[in-house]
Formats: structure tokens, sequence, C-alpha cells
């Protein structure tokens, strides 16, 4: 979860330091300000049409808090694979097959570590992106969870995160060694035919975040530290080469390049210029910035958490200078957008999922995809719920259950995701998106229209009619 403004980004996280539910006045009170809220819509729908999604709820035993965050994935059998966060006492890995529809705890993080520790020592999240191997091996770490100051609960009760490796095969997890004392995992990034992979710890400390990149042997499982970043929720990629990337304090890119082991220290531009402050890929504490690859490893995708803009990286340059572009915004139409959701999938397209805002209240949860060769991010629409039954909401007496209030009921009864999207994977078939409050799996199936047939200049045949030529 991005923290560095917890309260103003993590609207499903309200009550979470303490587990407290909210007082029947407050319940009453938000009640009446969502009938307000869902009145007001009815004459303010969304400027697009809605983008049906089919949702499903991950078990409920698998979170107390409906949390998740960036940790989905494609495996290279075609499932998906999802971390959970049970705060206070457990992370998940959840295998999802789209064929049979099926869910299955693959990984219990405190069984394989062998501890019965709860509270903030226990490893409450899998935060990380997952990322695949080339063997099919599903890489992901755990965090920390919370502090609770009433239990007077300190950050270094957390012993520290663990990264894994999950084999589907074999249904087996490798468990490696806490690299930094204290500090969770944010990041991993494997690179198996150097028999390694990279890491990224947060301590989730303010204002400014201890953040180490490391590079892990897979076989010994040792570390090799190759700086402090201080960048908060940092995304580590590969390119083409094997050279692994990670962002750094102030909007600089450190790059180690594993045939000379050493560590390059890069600026970057956007557009032949340093970046802007509006841009938030340089700001003075840091900001969350999503990262992605391409297929191909040579082109970088990049969005700020507040910046409704996508850029793009040519990792292909010479120099000290890694140059970007932007690409243009997410959502023209939005007043801001909040995203935390990116990924590439396997043909090349990007694809975001994003909240909007539209005129100081208005939210909505977009998906938006781009190709290379697109003029801008294409936005697919408002993201709504076709199945709004896919699970009980209330109890029998009608009592909301806790931890069920990232969905509502739009002025025109489609049920819409109201809490902010943590995390996407596109297949070659469908969008997967991962939604909070509960932790329930979306599902689009967004095909992208074909490029209309371009008409080339008139050619006449020897019979002398003529004819068009089309591409």
């Amino acid at each position: 979860m991005f923290t560095s403004h917890r309260n103003k980004v993590h609207r499903h996280s309200l009550t979470e330091r303490d587990g407290r539910r909210p007082s029947l006045l407050a319940t009453a009170c938000g009640l009446l300000v969502s009938a307000v809220l869902v009145a007001s819509a009815t004459a303010q729908a969304p400027e697009m049409p809605w983008l049906y999604t089919k949702a499903r709820a991950l078990p409920k035993y698998l979170t107390n808090q409906g949390s998740g965050y960036f940790a989905i994935v494609e495996g290279k059998n075609g499932k998906l694979y999802i971390g959970t966060a049970k705060y206070g006492e457990n992370a998940y890995l959840v295998e999802y097959d789209p064929v049979s529809q099926q869910m299955r705890t693959v990984v219990d993080c405190m069984r394989e570590i062998g501890s019965t520790a709860t509270g903030f020592a226990a490893q409450s999240k899998i935060h990380t992106r997952n990322n695949v191997g080339a063997s099919g091996k599903i890489y992901f770490g755990t965090k920390q969870g919370y502090p609770d100051k009433k239990k007077e609960e300190k950050f270094t009760d957390y012993p520290g995160g663990y990264p894994m490796a999950f084999d589907p095969e074999t249904n087996t997890t490798r468990v490696y060694p806490i690299p930094v004392p204290h500090h969770g995992i944010i990041s991993i990034a494997p690179d198996e035919s150097r028999k390694v992979a990279y890491i990224s710890t947060c301590s989730d400390q303010r204002p400014v975040e201890s953040s180490h990149f490391l590079k892990l042997d897979l076989e010994t499982g040792k570390y090799q530290d190759l700086g402090e970043t201080n960048h908060v929720y940092a995304f580590i990629v590969v390119d083409f080469l094997g050279r692994a990337y990670h962002p750094l304090l102030g909007g600089d890119i450190l790059r180690y390049d594993p045939k000379t082991d050493k560590v390059e220290r890069l600026k970057q531009t956007i557009d032949g210029q340093p970046p802007t402050a509006e841009s938030h890929l340089a700001d003075e504490n840091s900001h969350p910035i999503n990262w992605e690859i391409a297929p191909n490893r040579r082109t970088l995708f990049a969005v700020a958490m507040s910046g409704n803009q996508l850029y793009s990286y040519d990792l292909t340059g010479k120099g000290d200078v890694l140059e970007g572009r932007s690409l243009g915004k997410l959502c023209p139409t939005a007043e801001s957008t909040d995203c935390r959701a990116l990924c590439v999938a396997p043909g090349g397209v990007m694809w975001a999922a994003i909240t909007a805002k539209f005129d100081g209240q208005r939210r909505f949860a977009h998906l938006v995809s781009y190709k290379p060769g697109d003029d801008a991010p294409i936005d697919q629409g408002p993201m709504a719920v076709k199945n709004p039954d896919f699970t009980p909401f209330a109890d029998k007496k009608g009592e909301p259950f806790p931890w069920h209030h990232g969905f509502r009921r739009f002025g025109d009864g489609n049920l819409i995701p109201s809490a902010v999207l943590l995390g996407v994977c596109a297949t070659r078939e469908a969008q997967y998106v991962l939604a909070l409050a509960p932790l329930t799996l979306l599902e689009a199936h967004v095909r992208r229209k074909p490029p209309l047939p371009i008409v080339r200049k008139p050619t006449f045949q020897h019979s002398g009619i003529r004819s068009l030529e089309f591409t």
C-alpha cells in the first residue's frame, strides 16, 4: 500500500490501524452522505459508457480488512497468482484458474517461515508486484503491516520481510533470508538466466524512506547491497542486457550492470527537459511511481501515482541520461487521477487501472490502455460490476459486513468500485483488476478496435477500370 500520505490516498483504511469498526453514529452519517451523493450522481453520469466487469471475491478468510496490493501476475501456466494482506496475522498467495474459475491458497507465508508471531511482528502483506521467472516460478516478497500505537508496537518489532519463490509445478516454495532487518520487501525482479534476483526493501518510515537496492544470489541466498535509495515504494525492472533499474530519491535512477558489477547513476529527462514538479517524477521526498517494462525489455513505462500522465523511457540509449517522453494523459477529462496499478500485456499493450476524479466529488474506476504507436493513452471507460450479487455485503439482519465498503450503488443502479484500485494484470484473453473491501478480482474483456482501412492513391488496371487499394 502506498502510505506516504496514508489517510489521504488509501481511503479504505480509515480505521485500519486499530481495527475498530465505525460507530453507529458514524455509520449513519456515512449512509446519509452516501445517499446524498448517489442522488446527485444520478444527474452526473460518467461521460463514457460503463465497462462491465465480472467480479469474484477472494475467500474472506485470507484478509481481515478486504485488502491486497500490486501482487497479481499471470503464470506461464495461464493461471493468476494474487497476494493478500491479513494485518497482524498473515499473508497468502492465491492461485486463480480462469478456465475452472477456481481459487486455491498455494502459499501460507507464516507457515513457510515457521513463525506464529502476531501483531506488527507478523508478515502481514504481499505487497510486491509478483513476477515470473523463465522457469515459471512466481517471485514475491512479504512486508510489514502497521504498528499499533496503543499496544506500543515499534518499527523494530518487525523482523523483516522474506523474498519467496513459488514453483507451480512442484507446489513448493523457497524462502530466502531477510535482506535488511526490520525492512519489508516492496519489489523483486528475477533474472534466472544469471541466477539472481533484484530486491527493493522498505522501512515504511516518513518523511524519508529507507530503501535498499540489493542483488540476491538465487542459489546461495546471499545478498549484495547495491545502495541506499531512499525512494518510497520502488519498482525494479531488468532490461534486455540484464541491467537492473531502481529509482532514487530526487529523480535520478540507479542502474546495475552485471557485466561490470557496477552501479551507474543516471539522470532522466522528459521530452528533453528535467522532470517538472507536476510530474511527481522527482519529488523532494519521492513519490510512488509505477514502473513496468515492455516484453522486449527495451521500453520502460511509468506513471506517477498522483500524476495523470503516461511516460516511456528508451532503455537502448547510451550515456548517463535516461531519455523519457510524455505519451499523454491517462484520462484527459479528469480533474485528477490515482494510479497504483500498471502492467504490460504479452502483446506489448500497457494497461493502467485508475481512480479518476471529476467535478470535485465524482470518482470512477477507469481502465486505460496504450499500444506503442497510439497517439495517446485510450480511456476504456468507467468500470461497473455486471454480477452485483457476487458476494454478500450484509448479514441476514441487513447489518453491513465490516470492510465491505469498497463498492457502492451508482444513481442508475449499477454497482461500482469506489475504493482505489491496487493491481492490474492483462493476459491475452482478458484484463484483471484488484479492487478492495472486499478484496475482489474484476475481469474485463476489452477488445481494442482495429485501425480503419487506409485508402491509398487510386490505381488503374489495364482494363481501364479504376480500383482502390486497401491495407
